[in-house]
Order: C-alpha cells, then structure tokens, then sequence
C-alpha cells in the first residue's frame, strides 16, 4: 500500500476498511479455509492453480482472492470482468511471459464477476492458463457450470462459498465498533445486543450489506448529551431498511413452518397470510418460493407435477418483475400447490430407495444392464424396450432384492 493509498484508506466504506487482511481474519467459510484445508495449505505453500470462487454476495470471495495476492511473492493483476476486454487480457498474458522469463515469477489473474467475460474473451486466456504464464482466479455470484464456457471451468478448481451465520456476522459486527484502526472505535459508539441481531439476521448472510448498515447507523446518529452514539433496534430497522419481527427472530420460524404446513394440508387462506405476514416483517420472498418449490415435489409431487413448473415459473417472473409486482406469481403459485391434490409419493420413494442404496452399497447390476464393453467380454440378454413396443418385462435391479419396490402408487398420482 503506497502513501496514496494509505490516505484514501479511511474513506473507504466500512465493508471495504474491515476486510480481514490474512487468513486468520477471515470469517465463516470453514469448509473451505479450516485449519490444515487444502485451500489453506495451497495458499501457505503459494501452489493454489486456476480457480472459481462462486457464491452470494459479501461472503468473501474477493477478500479471500486479496488475502492469496499478499500471501504470496507471484505478481498479481486484477481485472473486472464487466470493464476489461480481450486486449487486457492479451495484456496480462504477454507481461505475464516476460515476467515469467526474466525474473521466473508467476502471474495470478484476479478477475471479478468472471462470468461476465464472453465466451471470446476466456478463450484468450486459455492457451495461457494451460502454458502456465498465468493462473486464473476468477470470482462470481453465478454458478460457473451453467455461466460460464466449460472450457474455463474444466481448467479450474471450483470453491463454493456459502452464506454467513448471523453469528459469523454479529463477531465482525462488534469488531467493527470496537476497531480504532479500521472500523468504527474513535466515534465513541454503544450499540444495544438486538440491533446487532436484527442486522446480522436481515443482512441475509451478506456482510457487506451487515457492515454498511452499521456504519450508515452511526453516521447519522446524533450523540447524547454524554457524547455517546446509541444504536438501538430502531436505528437498526431504519439502517437496514428492514422491520423487526413483531415478537422475536423464533417468530421467522415459527411463520415459516406454519406457511408450510397450511401448503401441504391445503389451507390457501392460511398460506398467503403467512407469506404476507413475513414478506411485510422483511423476509426475503425468494426464501418463501423456495419452501413453494420444496413442497411442489414433496407434498403434490405426482398428484400433480404441474405444480412446480408453476412454482418454478413464478420464482423466474419474480426474479424479473422484483418487488412489488413478483408478489402476484408467488401468490398465485400459491393458490395452485393449495388447491392441488396432495401426494408424498415421491419422497416416500426416494427415502426408501435411499436406505436401499445405503444398506445394500456392494450389490452388482444384472450383467445384461452392465457396460457393453465389460471387462471385454461381450454382453447379451439385454431387451431394448422400444423393440417390444416401448416397455417389456425385465429385471433391473440386482439379483438379491430383484423384488424390492420403493414406489408405492398413490391414488392421486395422475396416470400416465
């Protein structure tokens, strides 16, 4: 960090000055930077090859790609994918070169939002990442199997990042107030334990927003008579533009697991009030359609499987239209999986075909079901079912439980 930088440093937003600067720093994430994990000892022993951090916003994955770029002795150039195009990318490769043969140091390409690259832009650096002039690590909030060209992924290792904890959030959170060097300690700042709770719950796992609500809070908050900056659950409401549950955070689950079983016993009034109820607490509606989701294959499952294709669709028309106006899909996926007939044929089938799988780990196919090539031995006896008019009477489970059946018809499965 050069004079320029230290100076502006303070300016900065408090999720940007509170970034943990090593690996001990750094918050949640235990799966994947726990002690001794393979990431952690890559990073230690600077041999971490191309890579993809993915997962929601204000998890960590460009601190942890920061926290690698001062770790280690490679030279490292950061881009963003929705700024940088093909020659700067042709530019880091051919720096990367000399550098890599003059002065024998590797070369780490950051790049944020990667999935925003083109598919012309990541085949430019391909030839690069498989020479070894550099090594790619790209950082998104998509899923780079579906984002992103196979090409890049098949050449990376992919580290998922999951939401924080509240309780993740809430240590940083009093950090920050307490932190004279980085965060909030010289403006003389008390705050009550259920603002941090409230902040913490409806950052929704994203410290950023969780840091930039508490900072906002503190800078428009007027000092007591005592000099003293109080942070109660109100200026916590306003700061993060969500309203406390009108009982406590239990209440969440509570509404939660009633809307759910007002789905599956069929109840449409009790279903949308306790969607309502939550979606004017501050609970974000895309945890509500993803419980509708559930319960489209679990409780009407075949009765009906229209049901979570509507689900699905109004989850997609939500995610288009945003609030207000998604709410109406949401509520009409609603109405469809109440009014429904009910049926827990599948997961009924799934869980006893599970324990199956489990108990009987070791059992082996019917040879005719095997690979045609096995072990080079040719293989008959298999019936092709469109031979025979699209079904025929066959075994297709081993031997030893050929007559086993996991699916047990429901009468409101619908008849195919």
């Amino acid at each position: 960090m050069d004079l320029f930088d230290f100076a502006q440093k303070p300016a900065a937003p408090l999720s940007e000055r509170m970034r943990p600067e090593t690996v001990g720093e750094f918050v949640g994430q235990g799966h994947l930077v726990g002690k001794d994990s393979l990431l952690v000892r890559a990073i230690k022993a600077d041999v971490l090859g191309s890579c993809i951090f993915y997962g929601p916003p204000g998890t960590g994955k460009t601190t942890l790609s920061n926290i690698i770029a001062s770790t280690t002795d490679s030279h490292f150039e950061k881009l963003n994918a929705v700024a940088s195009g093909v020659a700067d990318a042709k530019r880091v490769i051919e720096e990367a070169k000399e550098r890599l043969k003059t002065q024998g140091k590797k070369t780490y390409l950051l790049l944020d939002e990667c999935h925003r690259w083109s598919k012309a832009q990541s085949d430019s650096v391909l030839a690069a990442i498989e020479a070894g002039y550099i090594i790619f690590v790209g950082s998104t909030t998509e899923n780079p199997y579906a984002s992103m060209t196979n090409a890049i992924v098949s050449r990376c290792r992919i580290f998922e990042f999951k939401r924080l904890s509240a309780d993740d959030i809430k240590a940083v959170l009093y950090r920050a107030v307490s932190d004279k060097r980085k965060g909030l300690g010289n403006y003389n700042v008390c705050i009550d334990a259920d603002a941090v709770d409230h902040i913490a719950f409806f950052a929704g796992g994203d410290l950023r927003t969780a840091l930039n609500s508490l900072e906002l809070a503190v800078l428009t908050t007027a000092p007591d008579e005592n000099g003293v900056i109080k942070i109660d659950l109100t200026a916590a409401e306003q700061s993060i533009q969500r309203k406390a549950l009108s009982i406590d955070e239990s209440a969440y689950y509570d509404n939660l697991s009633a809307f759910c079983k007002s789905l599956r016993g069929s109840d449409p009034n009790a279903a949308l009030f306790y969607s309502e109820r939550m979606i004017r607490a501050g609970i974000d509606p895309l945890i509500i359609f993803r419980r509708l989701l559930a319960h489209s294959a679990e409780d009407v499952g075949l009765a009906d499987p229209n049901a979570l294709v509507v689900a699905a669709a109004a989850m997609t028309a939500y995610e288009k239209m945003g609030y207000p106006e998604g709410i109406i899909p949401l509520s009409e996926a609603i109405l469809y999986v109440c009014k429904a007939k009910k049926s827990n044929s599948v997961v009924a089938a799934m869980g006893a075909a599970s324990e199956a799988a489990k108990k009987y780990a070791d059992l082996e196919p019917p040879k005719y079901l095997r690979d045609i090539n096995y072990k080079g031995e040719k293989i008959t006896g298999y019936k092709y079912p469109h031979d025979y008019g699209g079904w025929v009477e066959q075994q297709y489970l081993p031997d030893e439980i050929k007559d086993k059946k996991f699916y047990i018809e429901n009468p409101n499965d619908k008849k195919q």
